[in-house]
């Protein structure tokens, strides 16, 4: 038999897809910078995984969102009783209850922070191995998500404010400033614990101990005036030190933070991009380790 050629032309369904762009995507090499772009093409996909966080977090839950107050609420009360009427610290010339509140919103809400980001490559490994996405979207929404408990205990702080007394003055202008500081600060040291849990597992044990040690390294149940002067600006390289005096200046006028301030902020800004590049860095052996 006599072997004919046959010419088969494609079809347009196949002309159509060899005409489509193809992305081929390799992992990084080395330091890679941080690509702000490819995130903000992202964003629906990070507020989905803020709003599934949310969800979860209250999902089957009896109490529902109440959780957001009793935790913090409950510590005031403990506080109040052992530190406030015992051991009688000082509060800077405001009561004790909301002295202790004022701190413990957002140190409840950096410490929810570092718990949900530290873990959330290992939670997420499935999607991680299937689909390519900016891996940093993850840690930055379970940074974000805490903003609801937040918003809903602090609520309960106005009303503390009003029961005692306690007006504002202009410095509440100051607040949303403060509050963005926490955000940089629980970004800058969850995408440093992701991406350390992600090939290390047992960080995600580590943590929540050095919280609570790094809870009374900070000014919330105690005022940071008790800090001898010269040794403030030491003190404010605990970033959540200048985050909880500066939320409280700029609610309750308590003594202006000054010094903490300042070496606060260079700490969170160091953090953040350290962090960020550190993160970078180790991305590309996530979908292997995880």
């Amino acid at each position: 038999m006599q072997a004919t050629e046959v010419d088969v032309k494609p079809s347009v369904y196949e002309m159509s897809f060899r005409n489509l762009p193809v992305t081929i995507i390799k992992p990084s090499k080395g330091w890679m910078p941080i690509n702000l772009h490819e995130l903000w093409e992202f964003k629906d996909l990070l507020y989905f995984f803020t709003w599934r966080d949310i969800k979860l977090r209250y999902k089957q839950t009896v109490l529902g969102f109440a959780w957001a107050i009793i935790q913090p609420f409950f510590a005031m009360l403990i506080f109040t009783l052992f530190f406030g009427s015992l051991a009688k610290l000082p509060s800077d010339g405001v009561p004790y209850p909301i002295f202790a509140y004022a701190a413990l919103l957002p140190w409840t809400m950096f410490s929810e922070s570092i718990a949900r980001s530290t873990s959330t490559m290992v939670m997420n490994s499935n999607i991680i191995k299937k689909v390519y996405f900016p891996r940093m979207a993850l840690p930055i929404s379970s940074v974000l998500s805490p903003i609801v408990d937040f918003a809903i205990a602090f609520v309960i702080l106005i009303l503390m404010m009003a029961y005692f007394g306690v007006m504002p003055t202009i410095n509440v202008i100051w607040m949303p400033a403060f509050l963005l500081l926490a955000i940089v600060t629980s970004l800058g040291v969850g995408l440093w614990t992701s991406a350390l849990n992600a090939r290390y597992r047992d960080i995600q044990y580590v943590v929540p101990f050095v919280i609570q040690i790094w809870m009374f390294a900070s000014p919330v149940v105690y005022a940071s005036s008790m800090i001898p002067v010269q040794y403030q600006f030491l003190y404010g390289l605990n970033p959540m030190a200048g985050v909880i005096e500066g939320f409280r200046w700029s609610l309750l006028s308590t003594n202006a933070p000054g010094m903490i301030i300042i070496a606060s902020v260079v700490v969170s800004l160091a953090l953040l991009v350290s962090g960020a590049f550190y993160f970078r860095r180790m991305e590309k052996t996530f979908a292997d380790e995880v």
